[in-house]
């Protein structure tokens, strides 16, 4: 197999063999990697990287190959650049599923869900795990609660550093719990016809991480991929909104910069001052919020050949700032009172009782999730409002100018209206009438 000459800084031909035709080799980019250099950031772009990276999906990479270029990147610290971050997450997105974007779009624009400067694009809320805090699954169900105000998109997979994922807490809800393996890329506009909540299990969108299975399992480090499921979402294009927990204070800037690369307009990087990928509910939380502002640099384009140059319509200011649960309106809990660490049937019974609306009022768990609910609302623009059918608006702003408590009173409203329990329920019939057709 031959390389193109462009390429040869990072890719070298090798020989095929009948079980693995399409193999290739990254050899000329692990040496330029285990090469001496203070600052190896400075002469092995991110774009090489991805472009090497990228082969994994495609299965053209041999073990050997793969796992040097994880432990590379992990004792470079190339890993945790934003340009190697924000790239990788790139490639690893154009190898997912194929999804038919403009109908999705199609179907957003005709259920009208603009509120205040949100305009009704796809949400998700989600955290890069290993913070060893074992916490309840947070995230999992602040975008369910979120789903009566937000079209939400959760991307998720299988506990891979606590006992109990996403993925695993939602397969054990009983009475009946979501086949989550029936909505693929080809249903994902139906989904969001019948439901404003989908989950997306990153296995059925993301076919080629099976190739690197093992060697993750063999390596038993945490590696590049496992910063990647939060930067991962197959419908990244169509989200407008998002919030993204990390389990370091050190991660936090450099996924905010990693985001803005990308040129994500609207999102909040958090982390808990006891180094927890959620807003804490025992204290402070540091948060990187890229809010979105007008460009003043924006012509709208007058004909479509001139509409792939324009500049866009909007653009990212970062701000940095720390809120606690006092900022959101409620007391703060000790992390002690809001553990997981439990299995999936264990979570999932939590779980049902919380969005049943069946927990008590002033319960540590159901505090800390409404935080989070409210912090993600704030962000997507909802509370922007300063007016509302769901009742008196609380215009006080706090850190960030954020309106935390309108975040929190609209976040009671969705679980104690029961509209929570609803979309629910639309989205696991959905994925049975899935099995059925």
């Amino acid at each position: 197999m031959s390389v193109p000459t462009h390429l040869a800084h990072v890719l070298a031909p090798i020989a095929p063999t009948h079980e693995q035709p399409d193999r290739i080799s990254i050899t000329p980019l692990l040496k330029r990697l285990s090469a001496p250099h203070p600052q190896p950031q400075r002469n092995v772009p991110a774009i090489d990287i991805a472009l090497a990276w990228a082969r994994t999906f495609e299965n053209r990479l041999s073990g050997s190959q793969l796992a040097s270029l994880l432990t590379l990147l992990c004792s470079t610290g190339l890993d945790k650049h934003p340009d190697v971050i924000a790239e990788c997450a790139e490639a690893m997105r154009e190898a997912a599923a194929p999804i038919d974007e403009k109908q999705i779009q199609q179907v957003l624009g005709k259920r009208k869900r603009a509120r205040g400067t949100y305009r009704g694009g796809l949400c998700d809320i989600v955290g890069t795990g290993g913070d060893s805090h074992s916490t309840f699954n947070i995230s999992t169900t602040s975008s369910i609660i979120a789903a009566p105000l937000l079209a939400m998109a959760k991307h998720g997979n299988r506990a891979q550093t606590s006992m109990s994922g996403s993925a695993d807490v939602l397969k054990a809800v009983t009475p009946k719990a979501p086949i989550l393996e029936n909505l693929t890329a080809e249903h994902l506009p139906q989904a969001f016809e019948d439901s404003n909540y989908a989950f997306l299990l990153a296995t059925n969108f993301h076919p080629g991480m099976k190739y690197a299975a093992t060697v993750r399992k063999e390596l038993g480090l945490r590696t590049i991929f496992n910063l990647m499921g939060p930067l991962a979402n197959p419908v990244h294009n169509l989200i407008e909104v998002r919030m993204l927990g990390v389990a370091y204070q050190e991660l936090g800037p450099i996924f905010a910069e990693a985001l803005r690369k990308k040129g994500v307009t609207k999102a909040m990087v958090v982390c808990g001052a006891e180094d927890l990928d959620e807003i804490s509910c025992a204290g402070k939380t540091n948060c990187w919020w890229l809010k979105e502002v007008p460009n003043p640099k924006y012509q709208e384009a007058e004909d479509e050949d001139e509409s792939e140059d324009e500049e866009p319509k909007y653009i990212p200011q970062l701000e940095t700032f720390a809120i606690e649960p006092a900022d959101f309106g409620f007391p703060a809990h000790p992390l002690s009172e809001v553990g997981g660490g439990k299995m999936p049937k264990e979570n999932a019974k939590v779980m049902m009782s919380l969005l049943r609306n069946e927990m008590e009022r002033d319960h540590p768990i159901l505090h800390f999730v409404l935080i989070n609910v409210a912090a993600l609302l704030v962000v997507s623009g909802v509370c922007d409002s300063d007016s509302s059918e769901l009742g008196e608006v609380i215009t006080e702003r706090g850190p960030g100018g954020g309106r935390w408590k309108e975040g929190a009173r609209l976040a009671r409203y969705c679980l104690e209206s029961g509209r929570v329990l609803q979309e629910f329920e639309k989205f696991i019939d959905l994925t049975h009438k899935l099995q059925v057709s």
